[in-house]
Protein backbone atom coordinates (compact mmCIF):
# COMPACT_ATOMS: atom_id res chain seq x y z
CA UNK A 1 0.00 0.00 0.00
CA UNK A 2 1.36 3.41 -1.01
CA UNK A 3 1.36 6.11 1.64
CA UNK A 4 1.32 9.68 0.32
CA UNK A 5 1.10 13.04 2.13
CA UNK A 6 -0.47 15.90 0.18
CA UNK A 7 0.17 19.45 1.41
CA UNK A 8 -3.05 21.27 0.48
CA UNK A 9 -2.90 24.39 2.67
CA UNK A 10 -1.00 25.83 5.61
CA UNK A 11 2.46 24.88 4.37
CA UNK A 12 3.56 28.35 3.24
CA UNK A 13 1.59 30.35 5.78
CA UNK A 14 -0.04 30.44 9.18
CA UNK A 15 -3.65 29.55 8.43
CA UNK A 16 -5.95 27.66 6.00
CA UNK A 17 -4.67 24.33 7.25
CA UNK A 18 -5.48 21.26 5.18
CA UNK A 19 -3.55 18.03 4.65
CA UNK A 20 -4.55 14.86 2.84
CA UNK A 21 -3.15 11.40 3.48
CA UNK A 22 -3.56 8.79 0.75
CA UNK A 23 -3.29 5.15 1.78
CA UNK A 24 -3.59 3.14 -1.42
CA UNK A 25 -6.88 4.29 -2.91
CA UNK A 26 -8.30 5.66 0.34
CA UNK A 27 -7.82 9.31 1.30
CA UNK A 28 -8.28 10.99 4.66
CA UNK A 29 -8.38 14.79 4.86
CA UNK A 30 -7.17 16.53 8.00
CA UNK A 31 -8.67 20.00 8.61
CA UNK A 32 -10.22 22.57 6.24
CA UNK A 33 -9.29 26.00 7.53
CA UNK A 34 -9.57 29.69 6.72
CA UNK A 35 -6.76 32.19 6.41
CA UNK A 36 -8.17 35.08 8.40
CA UNK A 37 -5.71 37.79 7.32
CA UNK A 38 -6.59 37.10 3.68
CA UNK A 39 -10.21 37.86 4.51
CA UNK A 40 -9.14 41.05 6.30
CA UNK A 41 -7.51 42.19 3.05
CA UNK A 42 -10.86 41.75 1.28
CA UNK A 43 -13.28 43.36 3.72
CA UNK A 44 -16.07 43.46 1.13
CA UNK A 45 -16.13 39.65 0.82
CA UNK A 46 -19.06 37.98 2.58
CA UNK A 47 -17.76 34.48 3.18
CA UNK A 48 -21.14 32.81 3.68
CA UNK A 49 -22.36 33.76 0.20
CA UNK A 50 -19.08 33.68 -1.77
CA UNK A 51 -18.27 30.77 -4.15
CA UNK A 52 -15.39 28.56 -3.06
CA UNK A 53 -13.37 29.22 -6.22
CA UNK A 54 -13.39 32.95 -5.47
CA UNK A 55 -12.20 32.26 -1.92
CA UNK A 56 -9.46 29.99 -3.27
CA UNK A 57 -8.36 32.74 -5.63
CA UNK A 58 -7.86 35.26 -2.80
CA UNK A 59 -6.11 32.52 -0.78
CA UNK A 60 -8.71 32.59 1.99
CA UNK A 61 -9.33 28.82 1.84
CA UNK A 62 -7.14 25.90 0.72
CA UNK A 63 -6.82 25.11 -2.98
CA UNK A 64 -8.05 21.53 -2.86
CA UNK A 65 -8.01 21.09 -6.63
CA UNK A 66 -4.72 19.21 -6.16
CA UNK A 67 -6.80 16.31 -4.81
CA UNK A 68 -8.62 15.87 -8.12
CA UNK A 69 -5.60 14.14 -9.63
CA UNK A 70 -5.22 11.65 -6.79
CA UNK A 71 -6.02 7.99 -7.50
CA UNK A 72 -8.51 7.35 -4.73
CA UNK A 73 -11.61 8.34 -2.81
CA UNK A 74 -11.91 10.59 0.24
CA UNK A 75 -13.17 8.42 3.09
CA UNK A 76 -13.18 10.94 5.96
CA UNK A 77 -12.65 14.61 6.85
CA UNK A 78 -11.00 14.85 10.27
CA UNK A 79 -10.74 18.01 12.39
CA UNK A 80 -8.47 18.25 15.41
CA UNK A 81 -10.22 21.20 17.10
CA UNK A 82 -12.59 24.11 16.56
CA UNK A 83 -10.38 27.04 15.50
CA UNK A 84 -11.38 28.69 12.22
CA UNK A 85 -7.96 28.13 10.67
CA UNK A 86 -8.79 24.43 10.95
CA UNK A 87 -12.57 24.23 10.35
CA UNK A 88 -13.48 27.53 8.70
CA UNK A 89 -13.46 26.22 5.10
CA UNK A 90 -15.71 23.23 5.78
CA UNK A 91 -18.91 24.98 4.60
CA UNK A 92 -17.15 25.77 1.30
CA UNK A 93 -15.30 22.53 0.54
CA UNK A 94 -16.78 19.58 2.45
CA UNK A 95 -19.78 19.18 0.14
CA UNK A 96 -17.36 18.23 -2.65
CA UNK A 97 -16.58 14.94 -0.86
CA UNK A 98 -18.97 12.14 0.06
CA UNK A 99 -17.29 11.61 3.40
CA UNK A 100 -18.21 12.05 7.06
CA UNK A 101 -16.76 14.92 9.08
CA UNK A 102 -15.20 13.55 12.26
CA UNK A 103 -14.37 15.94 15.09
CA UNK A 104 -14.54 16.28 18.87
CA UNK A 105 -18.01 17.04 20.30
CA UNK A 106 -17.29 20.76 20.84
CA UNK A 107 -15.72 21.18 17.40
CA UNK A 108 -18.62 19.24 15.87
CA UNK A 109 -21.11 21.69 17.34
CA UNK A 110 -19.10 24.66 16.04
CA UNK A 111 -18.98 23.03 12.59
CA UNK A 112 -22.73 22.48 12.72
CA UNK A 113 -23.28 26.17 13.46
CA UNK A 114 -21.01 27.14 10.57
CA UNK A 115 -22.86 24.88 8.16
CA UNK A 116 -26.19 26.34 9.31
CA UNK A 117 -24.92 29.82 8.40
CA UNK A 118 -23.69 28.84 4.93
CA UNK A 119 -25.72 30.55 2.18
CA UNK A 120 -24.09 29.22 -0.99
CA UNK A 121 -23.79 25.45 -0.65
CA UNK A 122 -25.74 22.60 0.91
CA UNK A 123 -23.37 20.72 3.18
CA UNK A 124 -24.96 17.37 3.91
CA UNK A 125 -21.91 15.45 5.13
CA UNK A 126 -22.61 13.31 8.17
CA UNK A 127 -21.17 14.81 11.37
CA UNK A 128 -19.53 12.22 13.61
CA UNK A 129 -18.58 13.37 17.14
CA UNK A 130 -15.60 11.43 18.49
CA UNK A 131 -14.25 11.91 22.00
CA UNK A 132 -10.61 11.82 23.04
CA UNK A 133 -9.61 8.23 23.72
CA UNK A 134 -12.10 6.83 21.21
CA UNK A 135 -11.55 5.16 17.83
CA UNK A 136 -13.49 5.21 14.57
CA UNK A 137 -13.11 2.56 11.89
CA UNK A 138 -12.81 4.28 8.51
CA UNK A 139 -12.27 1.12 6.47
CA UNK A 140 -10.83 -2.37 6.76
CA UNK A 141 -7.36 -0.80 6.44
CA UNK A 142 -7.71 2.49 8.32
CA UNK A 143 -8.67 3.29 11.92
CA UNK A 144 -8.81 6.80 13.36
CA UNK A 145 -7.93 7.48 17.00
CA UNK A 146 -8.28 10.73 18.95
CA UNK A 147 -5.58 11.31 21.60
CA UNK A 148 -6.27 14.02 24.17
CA UNK A 149 -4.01 17.07 24.18
CA UNK A 150 -4.12 20.74 25.20
CA UNK A 151 -4.33 23.92 23.12
CA UNK A 152 -5.90 27.39 23.35
CA UNK A 153 -9.38 25.99 22.72
CA UNK A 154 -11.17 23.30 24.70
CA UNK A 155 -11.69 19.75 23.45
CA UNK A 156 -8.55 19.57 21.31
CA UNK A 157 -7.13 16.23 20.20
CA UNK A 158 -4.23 14.85 18.22
CA UNK A 159 -5.71 12.62 15.49
CA UNK A 160 -3.85 9.39 14.78
CA UNK A 161 -4.48 7.45 11.59
CA UNK A 162 -3.58 3.78 12.00
CA UNK A 163 -2.46 2.21 8.71
CA UNK A 164 -1.00 -1.21 7.86
CA UNK A 165 2.45 0.45 7.75
CA UNK A 166 2.25 2.30 11.06
CA UNK A 167 0.55 5.31 12.59
CA UNK A 168 0.38 8.76 11.03
CA UNK A 169 0.09 11.43 13.71
CA UNK A 170 -1.45 14.81 12.85
CA UNK A 171 -0.17 17.19 15.54
CA UNK A 172 -1.56 20.60 14.52
CA UNK A 173 -2.11 22.20 17.11
CA UNK A 174 -0.93 21.22 20.60
CA UNK A 175 0.91 22.23 23.75
CA UNK A 176 2.21 19.99 26.54
CA UNK A 177 0.37 21.72 29.38
CA UNK A 178 0.64 19.64 32.54
CA UNK A 179 -1.47 22.03 34.67
CA UNK A 180 -4.33 23.19 32.40
CA UNK A 181 -7.25 25.30 33.60
CA UNK A 182 -9.90 23.18 31.89
CA UNK A 183 -9.59 19.47 31.18
CA UNK A 184 -6.84 16.95 31.78
CA UNK A 185 -3.19 17.18 30.73
CA UNK A 186 -2.22 15.61 27.39
CA UNK A 187 -2.29 11.81 27.31
CA UNK A 188 1.46 11.30 27.63
CA UNK A 189 1.05 7.58 28.30
CA UNK A 190 -0.77 7.04 25.01
CA UNK A 191 1.75 9.09 23.02
CA UNK A 192 4.54 6.99 24.54
CA UNK A 193 2.69 3.79 23.68
CA UNK A 194 2.20 4.95 20.09
CA UNK A 195 5.95 5.41 19.84
CA UNK A 196 6.45 1.81 20.92
CA UNK A 197 3.79 0.52 18.51
CA UNK A 198 5.39 2.34 15.57
CA UNK A 199 4.81 5.82 14.14
CA UNK A 200 5.40 6.09 10.41
CA UNK A 201 5.12 9.86 10.22
CA UNK A 202 4.25 12.97 12.24
CA UNK A 203 2.68 15.97 10.53
CA UNK A 204 3.53 18.63 13.08
CA UNK A 205 2.93 22.33 13.71
CA UNK A 206 5.97 24.60 13.43
CA UNK A 207 5.06 28.22 14.40
CA UNK A 208 6.99 28.34 17.68
CA UNK A 209 9.89 26.00 17.01
CA UNK A 210 12.32 28.94 17.42
CA UNK A 211 11.06 29.70 20.94
CA UNK A 212 13.49 28.16 23.41
CA UNK A 213 12.36 26.23 26.46
CA UNK A 214 8.81 25.10 27.16
CA UNK A 215 5.56 26.91 26.58
CA UNK A 216 4.18 28.12 29.96
CA UNK A 217 0.99 26.58 31.26
CA UNK A 218 -2.35 28.30 30.71
CA UNK A 219 -2.52 28.53 34.50
CA UNK A 220 0.30 31.11 34.28
CA UNK A 221 -1.80 33.31 31.99
CA UNK A 222 -4.77 32.93 34.32
CA UNK A 223 -2.64 34.16 37.22
CA UNK A 224 -1.36 37.13 35.19
CA UNK A 225 -4.94 38.13 34.43
CA UNK A 226 -6.07 37.66 38.04
CA UNK A 227 -3.15 39.62 39.49
CA UNK A 228 -3.66 42.54 37.11
CA UNK A 229 -7.41 42.77 37.57
CA UNK A 230 -7.09 42.35 41.36
CA UNK A 231 -4.65 45.27 41.44
CA UNK A 232 -7.40 47.45 39.93
CA UNK A 233 -10.05 46.50 42.49
CA UNK A 234 -10.41 50.04 43.87
CA UNK A 235 -10.14 51.74 40.49
CA UNK A 236 -13.35 53.51 39.42
CA UNK A 237 -12.45 53.69 35.74
CA UNK A 238 -13.43 51.25 33.05
CA UNK A 239 -11.61 47.93 32.77
CA UNK A 240 -11.90 46.27 29.36
CA UNK A 241 -10.21 42.99 28.51
CA UNK A 242 -9.67 41.68 24.99
CA UNK A 243 -9.03 37.99 24.39
CA UNK A 244 -9.69 35.27 21.82
CA UNK A 245 -13.38 34.40 22.04
CA UNK A 246 -12.53 30.73 21.46
CA UNK A 247 -10.10 30.67 24.39
CA UNK A 248 -12.66 29.47 26.92
CA UNK A 249 -10.09 28.86 29.67
CA UNK A 250 -8.90 32.46 29.39
CA UNK A 251 -12.40 33.94 29.21
CA UNK A 252 -13.31 31.92 32.29
CA UNK A 253 -10.31 33.33 34.21
CA UNK A 254 -11.19 36.89 33.16
CA UNK A 255 -14.85 36.49 34.14
CA UNK A 256 -13.95 35.01 37.52
CA UNK A 257 -11.44 37.81 38.16
CA UNK A 258 -14.09 40.43 37.36
CA UNK A 259 -16.57 38.74 39.67
CA UNK A 260 -13.96 38.61 42.45
CA UNK A 261 -13.57 42.41 42.47
CA UNK A 262 -17.32 43.04 42.34
CA UNK A 263 -17.67 43.76 38.63
CA UNK A 264 -20.16 42.01 36.34
CA UNK A 265 -18.44 40.20 33.45
CA UNK A 266 -20.04 41.14 30.12
CA UNK A 267 -19.12 39.09 27.03
CA UNK A 268 -19.70 41.24 23.96
CA UNK A 269 -19.79 40.13 20.32
CA UNK A 270 -21.14 37.34 18.13
CA UNK A 271 -18.06 35.16 18.47
CA UNK A 272 -17.99 35.60 22.25
CA UNK A 273 -21.61 34.49 22.32
CA UNK A 274 -21.00 31.54 19.98
CA UNK A 275 -18.00 30.03 21.74
CA UNK A 276 -18.99 30.90 25.32
CA UNK A 277 -22.65 29.89 25.20
CA UNK A 278 -21.85 26.68 23.33
CA UNK A 279 -19.17 25.70 25.86
CA UNK A 280 -21.43 26.39 28.83
CA UNK A 281 -24.42 24.63 27.27
CA UNK A 282 -22.25 21.56 26.63
CA UNK A 283 -21.02 21.75 30.25
CA UNK A 284 -17.34 22.28 29.43
CA UNK A 285 -17.29 25.42 31.56
CA UNK A 286 -19.30 27.30 34.15
CA UNK A 287 -19.03 31.10 34.22
CA UNK A 288 -19.90 33.19 37.32
CA UNK A 289 -23.66 33.70 37.73
CA UNK A 290 -23.20 37.45 37.25
CA UNK A 291 -21.89 36.89 33.70
CA UNK A 292 -23.99 38.10 30.78
CA UNK A 293 -23.46 37.56 27.05
CA UNK A 294 -24.65 39.72 24.14
CA UNK A 295 -24.08 38.92 20.47
CA UNK A 296 -26.57 41.03 18.54
CA UNK A 297 -25.22 44.47 17.68
CA UNK A 298 -28.41 46.31 18.58
CA UNK A 299 -28.56 44.54 21.94
CA UNK A 300 -24.85 45.20 22.51
CA UNK A 301 -25.35 48.92 21.96
CA UNK A 302 -28.25 48.87 24.40
CA UNK A 303 -26.07 47.17 27.01
CA UNK A 304 -23.31 49.70 26.40
CA UNK A 305 -25.69 52.56 27.07
CA UNK A 306 -26.68 50.82 30.29
CA UNK A 307 -23.05 50.48 31.38
CA UNK A 308 -22.44 54.17 30.70
CA UNK A 309 -25.56 55.12 32.67
CA UNK A 310 -25.07 52.83 35.67
CA UNK A 311 -21.30 53.36 35.84
CA UNK A 312 -18.35 51.73 34.13
CA UNK A 313 -16.97 50.65 37.52
CA UNK A 314 -19.78 48.10 37.91
CA UNK A 315 -18.92 46.09 34.79
CA UNK A 316 -16.00 44.45 33.01
CA UNK A 317 -16.52 44.05 29.24
CA UNK A 318 -14.71 41.09 27.65
CA UNK A 319 -14.31 41.71 23.92
CA UNK A 320 -12.58 40.62 20.73
CA UNK A 321 -10.42 42.93 18.63
CA UNK A 322 -6.92 42.43 20.04
CA UNK A 323 -5.65 41.94 16.48
CA UNK A 324 -7.27 45.21 15.38
CA UNK A 325 -9.73 43.32 13.16
CA UNK A 326 -12.15 45.63 11.31
CA UNK A 327 -15.59 45.48 12.90
CA UNK A 328 -14.43 43.77 16.10
CA UNK A 329 -15.64 45.16 19.42
CA UNK A 330 -12.34 46.70 20.57
CA UNK A 331 -11.80 48.23 17.14
CA UNK A 332 -15.20 49.89 17.33
CA UNK A 333 -14.47 51.11 20.86
CA UNK A 334 -11.11 52.56 19.83
CA UNK A 335 -12.71 54.42 16.92
CA UNK A 336 -15.45 55.79 19.19
CA UNK A 337 -18.07 53.90 17.17
CA UNK A 338 -20.12 52.70 20.16
CA UNK A 339 -22.30 54.19 22.91
CA UNK A 340 -19.55 53.10 25.33
CA UNK A 341 -17.06 55.98 25.29
CA UNK A 342 -13.49 55.69 26.53
CA UNK A 343 -12.10 58.35 28.84
CA UNK A 344 -8.80 59.26 30.48
CA UNK A 345 -7.79 56.65 33.05
CA UNK A 346 -9.76 53.76 31.54
CA UNK A 347 -7.83 50.49 31.41
CA UNK A 348 -7.55 48.18 28.39
CA UNK A 349 -5.98 44.77 29.00
CA UNK A 350 -4.70 42.65 26.10
CA UNK A 351 -4.84 38.96 27.02
CA UNK A 352 -3.64 37.81 23.60
CA UNK A 353 -0.52 38.22 21.51
CA UNK A 354 -0.52 39.42 17.91
CA UNK A 355 -0.82 36.60 15.37
CA UNK A 356 2.49 36.93 13.48
CA UNK A 357 1.85 38.61 10.16
CA UNK A 358 2.48 42.22 9.02
CA UNK A 359 -1.19 43.14 8.68
CA UNK A 360 -2.04 42.12 12.24
CA UNK A 361 0.95 44.02 13.63
CA UNK A 362 -0.10 47.16 11.75
CA UNK A 363 -3.72 46.92 12.87
CA UNK A 364 -2.75 46.27 16.47
CA UNK A 365 -0.39 49.27 16.50
CA UNK A 366 -3.17 51.48 15.14
CA UNK A 367 -5.63 50.30 17.81
CA UNK A 368 -3.17 50.90 20.62
CA UNK A 369 -2.47 54.40 19.29
CA UNK A 370 -6.20 55.23 19.17
CA UNK A 371 -6.71 53.88 22.70
CA UNK A 372 -3.80 55.97 23.99
CA UNK A 373 -5.18 59.10 22.31
CA UNK A 374 -8.47 58.47 24.12
CA UNK A 375 -6.57 58.50 27.42
CA UNK A 376 -6.68 54.77 28.12
CA UNK A 377 -3.89 52.98 29.94
CA UNK A 378 -2.83 49.82 28.13
CA UNK A 379 -1.72 46.52 29.66
CA UNK A 380 -0.17 43.96 27.30
CA UNK A 381 1.32 40.45 27.43
CA UNK A 382 -1.26 38.94 29.81
CA UNK A 383 -0.94 35.83 27.75
CA UNK A 384 0.78 32.52 27.11
CA UNK A 385 0.78 30.70 23.80
CA UNK A 386 -1.31 27.68 22.91
CA UNK A 387 1.54 26.23 20.85
CA UNK A 388 4.48 24.00 21.67
CA UNK A 389 7.94 25.53 22.09
CA UNK A 390 11.24 23.92 21.13
CA UNK A 391 11.64 21.72 24.23
CA UNK A 392 8.02 20.60 23.97
CA UNK A 393 8.73 19.40 20.44
CA UNK A 394 11.86 17.68 21.69
CA UNK A 395 9.82 15.76 24.27
CA UNK A 396 7.05 15.03 21.79
CA UNK A 397 9.40 13.52 19.22
CA UNK A 398 11.10 11.40 21.87
CA UNK A 399 7.70 10.08 22.92
CA UNK A 400 6.61 9.20 19.38
CA UNK A 401 9.96 8.22 17.76
CA UNK A 402 8.56 8.77 14.24
CA UNK A 403 10.29 7.50 11.11
CA UNK A 404 9.41 10.69 9.20
CA UNK A 405 8.65 14.30 10.18
CA UNK A 406 6.61 16.70 8.02
CA UNK A 407 6.60 20.30 9.36
CA UNK A 408 3.24 22.01 8.78
CA UNK A 409 1.10 24.93 9.95
CA UNK A 410 3.74 27.57 9.25
CA UNK A 411 5.56 29.56 6.62
CA UNK A 412 8.70 28.40 4.83
CA UNK A 413 10.99 29.96 7.43
CA UNK A 414 9.25 28.02 10.20
CA UNK A 415 9.42 24.80 8.19
CA UNK A 416 13.15 25.26 7.55
CA UNK A 417 13.76 25.94 11.23
CA UNK A 418 11.89 22.76 12.07
CA UNK A 419 14.00 20.80 9.61
CA UNK A 420 17.11 22.19 11.30
CA UNK A 421 15.70 21.15 14.68
CA UNK A 422 14.91 17.67 13.37
CA UNK A 423 18.45 17.32 12.05
CA UNK A 424 19.67 17.75 15.64
CA UNK A 425 17.57 14.69 16.50
CA UNK A 426 19.20 12.63 13.77
CA UNK A 427 16.74 13.18 10.91
CA UNK A 428 18.08 14.08 7.46
CA UNK A 429 16.61 16.61 5.04
CA UNK A 430 14.77 15.02 2.12
CA UNK A 431 15.16 11.56 3.60
CA UNK A 432 13.35 11.55 6.94
CA UNK A 433 12.36 15.21 7.44
CA UNK A 434 10.35 16.82 4.67
CA UNK A 435 9.52 20.55 4.49
CA UNK A 436 6.74 20.97 1.93
CA UNK A 437 4.92 23.68 -0.01
CA UNK A 438 1.22 23.94 -0.81
CA UNK A 439 0.29 21.57 -3.62
CA UNK A 440 3.26 19.25 -3.17
CA UNK A 441 2.94 15.48 -2.73
CA UNK A 442 5.26 13.25 -0.73
CA UNK A 443 5.37 9.47 -1.05
CA UNK A 444 6.64 7.86 2.14
CA UNK A 445 8.62 4.66 1.82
Amino acid sequence: MEIEIIAVGGYEEVGRNMTAVRCGKEIVIFDMGLRLDALMMHEDVEVDSTPFLDLIQIKAIPDDTVLQSLPGTVKAIVCSHGHLDHIGAIPKLAHRYKAPIIATPYATELIRQQIDGEKKYRVENTLVPLKAGQRHTISSHLVLEFVHTQHSIIDTVTPVLHTPHGAIVYACDFKLDRTPVIGAPPDFARFRQLGKEGVLAVIVESPYIQHKGRCPSERIAGNLVRDTIASLEDDRHAIIVSAFSSHISRVKAIAESAHAIGRKPVLLGRSMEKYGVTAERMKYVSFPKTTSVFGNRRVIDRMMRRMMKEGKEKFLPIVTGHQGEPGAMLTRLAHGDTPYQLAKGDKVLFSANVIPNPMNHAHRAEIEQLLSHAGARIFTDLHVSGHAYREDHYEFMHLLQPQHIIPAHGDLTMASKYAQFASELGYTLGNTVHPMMNGQRLRIN
